[in-house]
């Protein structure tokens, strides 16, 4: 067990934290917000660019992937360059991404600011979510900010496509990014005089040769995944592309079990809970994100809705994790965190499950609807706890790359979710095609196809929360002896 000094200005209480937490909200709904707000616009960018079905998952995958490869890189720059700083340039670089996307004209053009959105978006997630965590020392405040980031997390998403189904149908789907561009000026506006600086001490070097062994591979895995829509799983592409990744990912672990300065530091993840923490983040990322973007090519490919009602179809699951995210934040500091994240899962693997059984003539309010609810109220009770539990004594010098952690392996799953479940959907597709000698893909196939994909995201969310009763053992009483020892790494 090893102690981190916290420098006494780190856990004094900062009386415009809740300020802060205000502004940091504001940057983490449109991180969020971007992740999903394209969505509902993905059949007009689709048609407008001209995506290929195999190819359109590219359009949400480019900016997840690049911010889920540069995530541990960004948690160190804000640790050792000071999160304020970090925070702010973060801001500022996804607002001249986002309008070079809402500009774009052509497919490369759209996928490269994507891209350069999910840099940004690297620097900008871990030191919002670490100032959180240095922000707030005693538990209960900290539970209630948690909430506020929880509820956003899960439900910024379901806005996202709220939003982009309104700005898709009366303006445009460029508008889907160009709204970032206000939302960030308005943050980094607040954020001058609300947040307070902090920075790590001591060992402030970076690990350059794993940031570079991790980035390329994570894109590398990615790719193969995305190669087994055409190549087929035995595929020469798809089988070299995620060997090279495994690989480089191999490598890079060995690199940090050597590094003097590593990226990504064994010790934040030797912690029993924290661990378990971030692989059942993996895998609620790898379970969830597929799931909007099924029901959205659903409501508009098979149920023929409009870009504005597909989105406000979303909004129930928005106000449902919302509700549970308050609900779990008054619970987690009760009853501790393992038992409240298990009811939230069971809740989870319940609505997603519900979705296997949707067919072309399913309605909304009987089939769909009630799936929606059960599993946002299942997302609220796993995101809040998730969050406090992945950050818990991660100590002042390792609270960005605690953080960074946590987001990279929920975008790196939401990256291989939508690139695996999209391949499993559209091979079920074609597969549905073939054996019903169809001259394409009906209203029939394509529920077949999402069919598949919900039930291997029922069956990845049951694994996610295995996981997590089995190796988070954190009680109330942890949490509370946290307090009083906030820096503190076992």
């Amino acid at each position: 067990m090893t102690s981190v000094s916290t420098p006494p200005e780190a856990t004094a209480a900062d009386p415009r934290r809740w300020k802060a937490l205000v502004v940091i909200a504001i940057a983490q709904l449109m991180v969020v917000l971007d992740a999903s707000i394209v969505n509902i616009a993905l059949p007009s960018i689709q048609v407008d660019l001209g995506f290929s079905d195999a190819d359109r998952q590219w359009v949400v995958t480019a900016y997840t992937l690049a911010f889920g490869g540069l995530l541990l890189l960004g948690g160190r720059i804000a640790d050792y360059s000071g999160r304020k700083r970090v925070f702010i340039i973060g801001l500022a670089g996804f607002a001249f991404a986002s309008f070079l996307g809402g500009i774009s004209t052509s497919a490369t053009q759209l996928l490269a600011a994507r891209g350069l959105q999910g840099l940004f978006a690297a620097l900008l997630a871990p030191a919002a979510l670490s100032l959180i965590s240095v922000t707030f020392t005693d538990s209960k405040e900290r539970a209630k900010a948690f909430g506020v980031y929880g509820a956003l997390s899960g439900g910024g998403a379901a806005i996202g496509l709220v939003l982009g189904g309104i700005l898709t149908e009366y303006a445009s789907w460029h508008w889907t990014l160009l709204v970032n561009v206000p939302i960030a000026i308005i943050a980094v506006l607040l954020a001058i005089p609300y947040v307070r600086e902090s920075r790590a001490t001591g060992n402030t070097k970076y690990d350059v040769p794993g940031a570079i062994t991790a980035t390329l591979g994570l894109v590398s895995l990615v790719y193969g995944i995305t190669q087994a829509t055409t190549a087929g799983w035995n595929g020469t592409s798809t089988l070299t592309f995620m060997g090279i990744g495994i690989a480089l990912l191999a490598v890079f672990m060995v690199i940090e079990s050597k590094s003097s300065h590593p990226l990504l530091p064994i010790r934040i993840l030797a912690n029993r809970n924290r661990g378990g923490a971030y692989l059942a983040s993996f895998f609620v990322g790898v379970g969830l994100f597929a799931m909007f973007l099924f029901l959205t090519f659903f409501f508009q490919g098979v149920l023929g809705y409009s870009p504005l009602k597909s989105g406000l179809l979303f909004l129930p699951f928005s106000a449902g994790v919302i509700v549970s995210a308050g609900i779990a934040s008054q619970l987690l500091p009760r009853f501790g965190p393992r038992w409240v994240t298990f009811g939230g899962f069971c809740l989870a693997v319940t609505g997603m499950a519900s979705l296997v059984l949707l067919t072309p003539t399913s309605e909304y309010a009987s089939n769909i609807l009630p799936a929606l609810i059960v599993l946002s109220l299942g997302m609220g009770l796993i995101f809040v706890p998730l969050s406090a539990t992945a950050l818990f004594g991660a100590g002042n010098h390792d609270a960005g790359v605690a953080s960074a952690v946590l987001n990279t392996s929920q975008q790196i799953g939401g990256s291989i979710g939508v690139a695996f479940l999209n391949t499993i959907a559209a091979s079920a597709t074609t597969a549905y095609v073939v054996s019903n000698n169809l001259q394409g893909p009906d209203a029939d196939a394509l529920v077949a196809g999402f069919s598949q994909g919900f039930a291997w995201g029922a069956g990845i969310l049951a694994l996610a929360g295995i996981i997590w009763v089995t190796l988070v053992r954190m009680s109330k009483q942890d949490m509370s002896a946290g307090d009083a020892e906030p820096a503190l790494v076992h």
